[in-house]
Formats: C-alpha cells, structure tokens, sequence
C-alpha cells in the first residue's frame, strides 16, 4: 500500500484552484500548505482527509512526466461529481464518467486532464 505520492507541477497556484475544486467533491483537501520560505526552496501543497496527507504537488521548473493517479469516490454519483468540478476548474476531457467494464464488472470512472497534463481520475467500484 502506498502512504504517499507527490507530483511535481509548474504553477502551484493554478494546480491549487484546479485541485481544491476537483477533489472537493470526493472529500479530499489541502491539510499541509509548506511555502517556499520553509523549505528552503520551493512550495509544497499536501491533500488528504481529516489529518493525513498522501497527495502532494510542489512547484518545479518542469512538471513530472505524465502520470495517471486515481482517487476512490464513495459511489458513481461522487465520481460524476469529480468529473463536472475538475472540468469546471479547467481541466480537459480524458474520459467521461461511465461504467468501464473492460477493467471490472463494476469500474465506474472518470478521467480528467490537470492543468499540466496529468490524467487524474476518480472511480467507483461499487456495483451501483
């Protein structure tokens, strides 16, 4: 089990509006926010549910190279959710949400282009 993954984007603050919209509907948010002055170099933004942190992004010159990373929504209403936030918040089409049975019986899914070109997605394995 992974405690914790970062990603390195190019604007923290445009990622910070995209993210904060995209992720509020599946009850995820900003509980760590390290600025520059602290680390010495470059701000750290750290997203979770109540006191945990596994979701970083930090400021670079030149992003991660594209990366997929899927978040677990609660049911397909909360995916659908996901989808019309993180598209609102400028994200681009990757794949609407919808049932994806090529991966199980019960995948439901959406995926979403971040601002610098990550395919973030939210699923459902619930089977309704």
């Amino acid at each position: 089990m992974l405690d914790h993954i970062g990603l390195k984007v190019t604007d923290v603050e445009r990622s910070r509006v995209f993210y904060d919209q995209a992720l509020k509907p599946l009850g995820i948010s900003v509980i760590m926010d390290v600025s520059a002055a602290e680390t010495g170099s470059t701000p750290f933004l750290g997203y979770g549910e109540g006191r945990k942190p596994y979701f970083w992004i930090n400021q670079q010159a030149r992003a991660t190279e594209l990366l997929h990373v899927a978040f677990t929504a609660e049911s397909r209403a909360k995916v659908d959710e996901f989808y019309r936030a993180a598209m609102a918040a400028g994200g681009r089409d990757n794949g609407p949400p919808g049932p994806r049975p090529h991966y199980h019986a019960s995948y439901y899914g959406a995926f979403v282009l971040d601002p610098d070109g990550h395919n973030i997605e939210a699923v459902c394995h619930a089977s309704e």
